[in-house]
């Protein structure tokens, strides 16, 4: 986290934002206000606009904690600056703010307020002095989000003490810093029950952090729920306590109603300084807390991920239990067939054309991909025609090769649509196999290829990788094919020259280097081994394209459903100028 030293803007908040000649900020009801008339210190210079979703996220947050600081008396005022598209948007946008801002009419004001602080991305918050000019700090945002009404004054004194404070928590942690506060010293269970957190002392527990509906976190808490039971009825003190992440009640009530343990309060200020405190980067997590109190690991979610229920075993997680878990997973894996994967009681086909089923005993002894993707995933509709070409290339040559289609679509018409663009078979839309597929070869993302040898054994967990690359050749995706294909290019790159010219990138010479795993800067596809690159400018080209000399056409992009306009991008949770 960036410590901002604080800096002058002489003048103070009169000279910062008066421009030409305006001398005064507005309010959403219109009335003037003269910049003179601000005795509030600190100011708080809020740089947003209404078609920026982390800036309608952080909005909410600044005007808690405005009306906040508002009730306790204590000083303190916002200013919006716009980067609103039109005045219609940024009056329907300012009618939720309390604060003043500087009139949109005034484009060149606020474009100088963003040149000022050199503003590359937003929600932006600069917090001064009102009086000296003097800048607090620049990362308004991140402190208000971690800290909230804590952080107040927010001058970097105020900061560097509120992180001295939770190093000491985390030094002389215990039960009651995580999951108390000065004023709730219980948990809640989904029946309403206060439980004091006294009761957990002694116990180990898992601080699970949830979102309602979110597809992931349901199903690790499906599992984790199967684990819990497991490990009361063997005796082990074990505890769970959900950390709601949810915004609303009624989403959080909703999951919580599906859980055997305990609980933090919706809305508790707890949940978002746990968030920071174990520095959350993920979901699923899990955190297990020992019966000391102390953090014993801040995530062993990925554990319960990859063994499942089975999981239970290795608790509570020491390096002993998990090199047990490791050796009955090898084992488990040693023993794998395809029958094993494809196959769950009567389900024992896959379909093909007319929902013909198939069965899976004819897949046997053959390689087989499958294929995890959906019709709403753009990637994964821009990644099929090259795998539809490249399997029909395979399939000419190699009749022992197949592609199951793993779907994620949500409806039946979606899967409908979207497998009659496929030549090969798949598993029903609401299959039960593919949840323990997703979890086997734990997918986290679309489009995904899994390769399966002739022996059932899995040969490769991205198999598109080596297929972008690659094409057909890549057939049968095994370590032994990728160090021949290696060896064909190192043989072929003794007749290339060491360095060349590119009309692509006329600016410096490409030199050929020997690479891992790059994206061509020409067509825009995966490539590895040899590269012709510029270091400078952070450039590759692979070997076909730079010698052909020729550039394949763009691919059209999919569209957001709400653009950001020209000179912005939108990433996570910032959108900045490009």
């Amino acid at each position: 986290m960036a410590e901002a030293e604080p800096t002058t803007n002489g003048g103070g908040i009169g000279a910062i934002l008066a421009a030409g000649d305006r001398d005064f900020l507005v309010r959403n009801s219109g009335e003037q206000v003269k910049i003179s008339s601000i005795e509030a210190s600190p100011v708080a210079l809020y740089f947003s606009a209404s078609w920026c979703p982390p800036c309608r996220r952080f909005t909410p947050k600044l005007i808690e904690l405005y009306k906040e600081l508002a009730s306790q008396g204590k000083s303190f005022e916002v200013v919006f600056v716009s980067s609103d598209k039109d005045e219609e948007a940024f009056n329907a946008y300012f009618a939720k703010m309390p604060w003043l801002a500087v009139p949109f009419s005034d484009s060149e004001g606020r474009e100088g307020l963003d040149g000022r602080f050199k503003v590359s991305g937003i929600p932006h918050v600069v917090i001064l002095d009102a009086k000296t000019g003097e800048v607090y700090t620049e990362d308004g945002v991140e402190f208000i989000s971690e800290y909230g009404l804590e952080a107040y004054p927010f001058t970097p004194e105020r900061i560097n003490e509120l992180k001295e404070q939770e190093k000491a928590a985390k030094d002389n942690q215990t039960l009651q810093s995580v999951l108390g506060t000065s004023t709730r010293d219980y948990l809640i269970s989904n029946k309403g029950d206060k439980v004091p957190i006294s009761e957990l002392e002694g116990k180990y527990v898992g601080l699970c952090f949830v979102v309602g509906g979110y597809g992931p976190v349901d199903e690790f808490t499906a599992v984790l729920a199967k684990i819990y039971e497991k490990l009361k009825e063997v005796g082990e003190k074990f505890e769970v306590v959900a950390v709601s992440l949810d915004s609303d009640e009624s989403s959080f009530n909703e999951s919580f109603a599906k859980m055997p343990w305990l609980a933090i309060p919706q809305g508790d200020k707890m949940c978002e300084k746990l968030v920071r405190y174990f520095e959350l980067r993920s979901l699923p997590t899990l955190v297990l807390i020992g019966t000391d109190g102390k953090t014993l690991n801040n995530n062993v979610a990925d554990i319960i991920e990859e063994h499942g229920f089975e999981a239970w075993e290795g608790f509570p997680y020491s390096a002993e239990k998990l090199e047990t878990l490791a050796e009955k997973a090898k084992a488990k894996a040693a023993s794998q067939t395809l029958e094993s994967l494809l196959i769950s009681g009567d389900l024992d086909f896959v379909i093909g054309k007319d929902g013909a089923k198939v069965p899976v005993s004819e897949l046997v002894g053959k390689t087989v991909l499958l294929y995890f993707s959906a019709k709403w995933c753009g990637p994964c509709r821009a990644f099929l025609p090259t795998l539809v070409k490249e399997y029909n290339k395979i399939k000419e040559k190699h009749s022992d090769f197949e592609i199951v289609f793993i779907s994620s679509d949500r409806d039946q018409s979606s899967f409908d649509e979207f497998f009659s663009e496929m030549p090969w078979l798949a598993l029903p839309l609401e299959d039960e196999r593919k949840a323990f597929l997703k979890k086997t070869f734990r997918i986290r993302g679309i489009p995904s290829l899994v390769a399966i040898g002739p022996t059932g054994q899995t040969v490769s967990r991205d198999a598109k990788a080596q297929l972008m690359i690659h094409g057909a050749d890549a057939f049968p995706f095994t370590e032994e094919r990728l160090e021949e294909l290696q060896k064909e290019l190192d043989e072929m790159a003794k007749g290339w020259p060491e360095k060349l010219k590119h009309e692509l990138h006329e600016e410096h010479e490409l030199v050929l280097l020997r690479r891992g795993t790059y994206g061509c800067d020409g067509c825009e596809e995966m490539g590895s081994t040899w590269s012709y690159r510029c270091d400078d400018c952070d450039f590759d080209l692979h070997p076909k394209c730079a010698l052909a000399e020729k550039k394949k056409g763009e691919e059209e992009d999919g569209k957001a459903a709400e653009e950001a306009p020209a000179g912005y991008v939108c990433e996570g949770d910032v959108c900045r100028k490009a």
